[in-house]
């Protein structure tokens, strides 16, 4: 089990690297090749630190992983949930930020169903572990 932890881990960081990376260079002047919506750009780049720092958080502690990440997708959902109606509305926000958007909260929820199946079987496995044989007492019998 901690070696799909290590893996879950490391998608969580390299995929804030590279959601820094790809944020970074737009800021600093690449073009996309679409209207780039300045909030969304700024909160995915810095979210980028957080994928990057749960990652970390994940690799270190199973469970603390899990709440990072569950913090994450919901943050990202509600964000998907305001550029939505944004896009909904004719807002400048373009149909790549918010199919970005969707992968990202996506990516997310997956993430957090995975640490949260891991710590599930980890409980699972401390109960059977802990658990103590029922032998009756001498006059019971």
């Amino acid at each position: 089990m901690r070696i799909i932890q290590g893996v879950f881990a490391l998608i969580a960081a390299l995929f804030g690297l590279a959601t820094i990376i790809a944020g970074v260079r737009v800021l600093v002047g690449s073009d996309p090749g679409y209207i780039v919506f300045l909030p969304l750009l700024i909160y995915n780049t810095a979210m980028g630190a957080a994928y990057v720092a749960a990652g970390i958080i994940a690799w270190r502690s199973l469970n603390q992983g899990k709440y990072a990440a569950v913090t994450i997708f919901v943050l990202n959902f509600l964000v998907l949930g305001i550029i939505g109606y944004l896009y909904a509305a004719g807002s400048a926000v373009a149909i790549e930020s918010l199919r970005a958007m969707i992968l990202r909260t996506v990516v997310w929820l997956v993430l957090f169903l995975g640490f949260a199946w891991m710590s599930h079987r980890n409980n699972l496995s401390s109960v059977k572990r802990d658990a103590q044989p029922i032998i009756p007492p001498e006059d019971a019998r």
